[in-house]
């Protein structure tokens, strides 16, 4: 495999149009030139397939079901390289779906799949002795799995009950079944205090044990709160009712009222009917380094139906302890996966929703997914910024901008994820907040299809994900710049695309966690090589990183019928990229994947590789969501 460097000469995209708040003064923003010049690898043309039928196959064999799991570590093969003598002991965990088609002519969608938690556990080199790498893999016990999953007599079968939000089910209880909050755990993986969870976007985390990956079981998090005292206890109550009172400022009183009484009319509703919590994690937490902190964030189930979002931010030390708890009801329909904060600020980029009434009805049926109850709303033409206030000073400190009222910031963008977020003082006594992070278009947004996935002929159509629609539709990275003045007032706002260099499509943004909220130069993130005419924008087959000082971009491209998923950064040094980038690459030529170490600093140079290493074929596993690098 040959390093691939894309570049693209004398390119340039005309910058967003920006927004100015608080002051009428509007933001300019000027990109610096990019100073790297970087030429294409020769002989890194694609060699796969280029037809429908071979696009079609290798998308679906890329979310094809893994059955087996590995309980006892296994020894990886290097194939390509060596695993390089400084790459510390640690551990990569990597959540994802694992099973998608039962034995009952039922296929799921890939966000409705069992969890399947897979580890590459790395020994560090010792006097001599060359690092290795064991690799295992197990399924999340939930509740679900353990209902929907039968392995008795050692005849493993498997018959989906749950349809998830967003499935149908083809064979099996399918008109008028309700069991829809099917937690798989399958979406993140964290480890903190010790402990490993799997997290889902509806429900409680699970935990696993760190080394053999067996399930514990569920991690009430949320409940263990419920009943314990924390360290700022009558500082939490104050701020939920303070929050109230901003939260509600916009809207007349009688309508308020009748959200209060729906919410309290559907809460019941929704729990006893389609057991759901009544408040939900967020599958997306948050490491503050600087205080050595967990943030995690959950919102009410009603929420979804409503025209008023609940946010509950958490904040906990190493061992689980409880520091803080801020309260902020937004007056807002939005639909938030992953978010990000600053020293001062909790920072939601907000989705905006709206209640589908048809949908409803035809998800209530069986023959629709329960999503289609909603619809993202695209009446306004701007991305709505909330800043919420960290803590009490700070919001003291930002006395002349309400935080119920967003910063609406310029293009209408559907928020994807956040690769880091900071904030540095200004010459005016105020603040200046910057986000990197992925977003798309609400055009090419699509709850029902999201991976192409269509319930009628149980497979995935990889042509949604490929329309050839605008070039600002698709999944992008940018950069959301926001001025406040010393009283919090947004004196500008602007969104630019984090390199003019690369205008493809690029999610998954990453970092090294060592230089998260504080000013960064490099973000790295998985991008579309646009090598396949047929799977041009998705799934990404290339690693892209970005140098923010100067908008060049340099990237590393798997070559032929091979996809990858997202990169994490493992950092081995004091700069910014010393270190390694880890990814899976997906090798649907051959059924089989492997773990690639990439030099984070020769990437775009033809010895970026450092290392592969192969997963047995037998235990070769769909596509993976989100990962974490746990140093020993």
């Amino acid at each position: 495999m040959h390093a691939v460097v894309h570049h693209h000469p004398g390119h340039r995209t005309p910058p967003p149009r920006c927004c100015s708040r608080g002051h009428g003064r509007s933001s300019v923003v000027v990109r610096a030139a990019a100073a790297a010049t970087v030429t294409s690898t020769p002989g890194a043309a694609a060699t796969a397939p280029d037809s429908p039928s071979a696009a079609f196959w290798d998308y679906n064999l890329l979310f094809r079901s893994q059955r087996a799991e590995s309980r006892d570590p296994v020894a990886l093969r290097v194939t390509e390289g060596a695993i390089p003598p400084d790459f510390p002991a640690g551990t990569y965990y990597l959540a994802g779906p694992g099973m998608f088609a039962d034995d009952h002519g039922s296929t799921v969608h890939p966000l409705d799949g069992h969890g399947y938690l897979r580890s590459f556990r790395f020994g560090g080199a010792d006097d001599g002795v060359e690092a290795t790498a064991h690799y295992s893999a197990r399924y999340v016990e939930t509740a679900a799995k353990r209902e929907e999953h039968d392995d008795a007599g050692g005849a493993s079968s498997w018959q989906f009950t749950h349809r998830g939000p967003f499935s149908v089910l083809q064979g099996g209880n399918r008109v008028g079944n309700v069991k829809v909050m099917k937690n798989v755990a399958n979406t993140s993986v964290l480890r903190w205090g010790g402990r490993v969870l799997c997290l889902w976007e509806g429900g409680e985390p699970y935990e696993l044990d760190t080394r053999t990956l067996e399930t514990i079981g569920p991690f009430d998090i949320l409940g263990r709160l419920a009943g314990g005292t924390t360290t700022d206890e009558a500082a939490r109550d104050d701020d939920s009712s303070e929050a109230a009172r901003h939260g509600r400022r916009r809207r007349p009183w009688l309508q308020e009222a009748g959200i209060d009484v729906a919410a309290r009319l559907l809460r019941p509703v929704l729990s006893g009917v389609f057991s759901m919590p009544a408040k939900r994690l967020l599958a997306h937490y948050k490491i503050d380094t600087k205080r050595n902190r967990l943030l995690m964030v959950a919102c009410n189930a009603e929420d979804m139906l409503l025209p008023r979002s609940n946010f509950t931010f958490y904040e906990f030390e190493a061992n689980f302890a409880l520091v803080q708890t801020r309260e902020f009801v937004v007056p807002d329909h939005l639909m938030i996966h992953d978010w990000t904060f600053t020293d001062s600020h909790y920072v939601l980029l907000g989705n905006r929703i709206r209640l589908d009434i048809p949908g409803s009805l035809l998800a209530l049926t069986g023959t629709h997914p329960m999503i289609a109850a909603l619809a993202v709303d695209p009446s306004r033409q701007s991305t709505p910024v909330y800043l919420l206030p960290r803590s009490p000073e700070a919001d003291a400190e930002a006395s002349g901008r309400d935080w119920s009222v967003p910063i609406e910031a310029p293009s209408q963008m559907w928020s994807m994820h956040v690769g880091n977020a900071f904030e540095e003082r200004n010459a005016r006594g105020g603040i200046n907040i910057q986000l990197h992070m992925s977003g798309c278009s609400y055009q090419w947004f699509n709850f029902h299809r999201m991976f192409g996935y269509n319930w009628q002929n149980k497979k995935l159509d990889p042509s949604f994900m490929n329309i050839a629609k605008g070039r600002e539709w698709l999944p992008r990275l940018v950069q959301v710049s926001i001025d406040l003045d010393k009283r919090g007032t947004c004196r500008g706002c602007s969104v630019l695309r984090l390199s003019d260099q690369w205008t493809r499509p690029a999610d998954f943004p990453a970092i090294n966690p060592g230089f998260a909220n504080r000013r960064n130069r490099f973000v790295y993130a998985g991008g579309a090589s646009g090598s396949r005419r047929f799977l041009p924008y998705f799934p990404f087959d290339s690693v892209v990183k970005i140098d923010v000082a100067d908008g060049s971009a340099r990237s590393w491209s798997a070559t032929g019928r091979k996809f990858v998923g997202e990169p994490v950064f493992v950092p081995t040094g004091l700069s910014e990229d010393d270190g390694y980038v880890l990814l899976v690459e997906y090798a649907v030529s051959d059924h089989r994947c492997h773990l690639v170490v990439l030099d984070a600093r020769k990437i775009g140079e033809r010895d970026a590789v450092v290392a592969k290493l192969e997963v047995p074929k037998h235990l070769t596993f769909p596509m993976g969501f989100h990962g974490f690098w746990a140093d020993e």
